[in-house]
């Protein structure tokens, strides 16, 4: 993990106080309430339903034992016992009082956090795989990558208050675990295939909301020397040219759909030629500085498999069950890493109370060296575990409540805090989710369906991605009710697509069964052990938008 030094440690207190007197004043009165808005956004604190909510860095998802039972003592002392992590793999607290801010952002400063550029019109929070590091299939750890962004990008001085967010992704492994095709940017660290030597692919333009797309790839192969000024250039041409009299219309995936890839791609090389590279990019003593800092952790040596996991595997169905729908495999031999669910079945997504967080970072440190991993799923992974301590680990998780062996599957839901926290929300997701949820509840039918990726959004803004769910699901507000549409088709992977809807809005209610009707048409139409959106990409939508209507004639179209 990377640790501050100095001067990182200086910058985050100072933003601290200042944050402290701008607090102050707007408790006083000295600042109004718009006056202070633009000062709260850019420290990550948002005025929701009920009350503010402060959401945290967690660059490339990545925290240590140390930092989580900090997060614990806040939710416990400060907030109402829990925190939510969320699809940018932060996490967000609900319910603090603005007169504590100052003090949580201090706690997290003291553990190496903070809360900056989390919101705002600036390059948010850079999320990476959450198996960098340990995937067989990785090139390159994405994480210093990662780390050199959010150094580059912290307070730049241009690109401070862009005409929109902007959220950047990297992954270093040829199985995209990161969704970087729906980013403003995402990098995909690969091999040239003549040279061999380390770079990029850059993809511009991906984007869900109001107006999702699929990015683009500007450059094939950009060397990695050259990342940094790349990026500049990028950021450059969208700064300059993208939209500032519609906010619906200012991402950078409209700039490129309105002018074109090709033209994109010609002025963001235009404006990397008058760049001097060697001004804007890291030194390669820095970048190996930093790169440092993610050095493997010290493994033992081990035989590839361990017989006591073996042994108690044939002894313990629910064990069993566990290591081979949670487990990844390492690639260090006798080791596996391990996804611990935040989606227990009922249960709201994401979600974690402060005793779960206290017992998760007691596991992290005795078996994990010290090191935690938070997805953009809503779930959180054991990065480095001996194969022969699972047994130990699921009987520690499981005595948490942390051992739901759903990892990928029906109940593993994706869903964003919805109209019972946010403001700009028109329905709800929560509710919604855990109705789902308890329909799958059974373990052996959930197994039998395989993959398959639900994702629910409150709103049009599309924080729990259902755009690319392989099952989407948008609440909408239509007559004074809320009304859900169903999307079939997405995927956030290397062959990313955007759902599809097939057919009408139904009520909330209606949901359930509606999923119902579409899971049954797939397991119609599946062909062997086929995962869902193989099944979609095979056979179409038509089936799907079938069988949906079918159940909305059944049930009734809402009134």
């Amino acid at each position: 993990m990377y640790r501050y030094d100095e001067f990182d440690e200086s910058f985050v207190r100072d933003r601290v106080n200042q944050f402290r007197s701008q607090v102050e004043r707007r408790l006083d009165g000295s600042l109004t309430d718009d006056e202070f808005k633009p000062l709260r956004l850019k420290n990550g604190l948002y005025l929701q339903l009920h009350a503010y909510m402060l959401r945290i860095a967690v660059p490339y998802g990545t925290l240590n034992s140390r930092q989580l039972r900090q997060l614990a003592h806040i939710a416990e002392v400060y907030d109402k016992g829990y925190g939510h992590f969320t699809t940018r793999q932060n996490l967000q607290f609900n319910w603090p009082k603005l007169r504590d801010v100052p003090a949580i952002m201090d706690l997290l400063a003291d553990v190496e956090m903070h809360c900056i550029q989390t919101s705002g019109n600036c390059i948010r929070n850079v999320t990476a795989d959450q198996f960098a590091g340990v995937a067989a299939d990785e090139v390159e750890d994405p994480r210093p990558t990662g780390e050199l962004i959010r150094q580059w990008s912290s307070l730049h001085p241009e690109f401070s208050w862009l005409p929109r967010k902007f959220k950047i992704a990297v992954t270093g492994a040829e199985h995209d675990r990161a969704a970087v095709k729906v980013h403003d940017i995402g990098l995909r660290i690969l091999r040239h295939p003549e040279t061999g030597e380390v770079g990029y692919e850059v993809i511009v333009g991906g984007g869900l909301g109001r107006t999702p797309f699929v990015g683009k790839v500007i450059r094939d192969f950009l060397p990695k020397g050259e990342l940094l000024a790349y990026l500049e250039a990028v950021m450059r041409v969208y700064n300059a040219e993208g939209r500032r009299d519609n906010k619906y219309k200012a991402r950078v995936k409209i700039l490129v759909h309105e002018i074109g890839t090709e033209e994109f791609r010609e002025r963001v090389e235009a404006e990397y030629a008058l760049l001097d590279g060697p001004t804007v990019n890291a030194p390669e003593d820095e970048i190996e500085r930093i790169a440092r800092y993610f050095a493997p952790p010290a493994y033992e040596t081990l035989p590839p498999e361990s017989e006591t996991l073996r042994a108690a595997r044939a002894g313990d169905p629910e064990l069993d069950r566990f290591v081979s729908q949670n487990g990844f495999p390492h690639r260090q031999p006798g080791y596996i890493t391990l996804t611990v669910s935040l989606k227990p079945i009922g249960g709201v997504p994401g979600d974690m109370s402060d005793a779960q967080m206290r017992a998760f970072a007691d596991i992290a440190e005795r078996y994990s060296f010290d090191e935690l991993r938070v997805t953009h799923v809503q779930n959180l992974v054991l990065p480095h575990v001996r194969q022969d301590d699972v047994p130990a680990v699921f009987a520690a998780l499981k005595a948490a409540g942390l051992a739901t062996a759903n990892a990928g599957l029906v109940t593993d839901i994706i869903a964003c805090p919805g109209l019972d926290y946010c403001a700009l929300a028109t329905a709800r997701s929560i509710p919604i989710a855990q109705d789902i949820s308890n329909l799958f509840a059974d373990e052996a039918r959930s197994r039998a369906l395989g993959e398959i990726q639900i994702k629910i959004s409150g709103c049009i803004n599309a924080c729990g991605h259902h755009h690319v769910g392989h099952i989407g699901i948008l609440g909408l507000e239509k007559s004074g009710r809320e009304n859900y549409q169903i999307t079939v088709g997405g995927d956030a992977s290397e062959d990313a697509s955007l759902g599809e809807r097939v057919g009408p809005g139904i009520d909330g209610d209606q949901v359930p069964g509606a999923i119902e009707a579409l899971v049954d048409v797939y397991m119609a139409e599946r062909q062997g052990d086929e995962r869902f959106i193989d099944t979609v990409k095979r056979a179409g939508l038509e089936p799907f938008k079938q069988g949906f209507t079918a159940y909305v004639a059944r049930v009734g179209e809402p009134a």
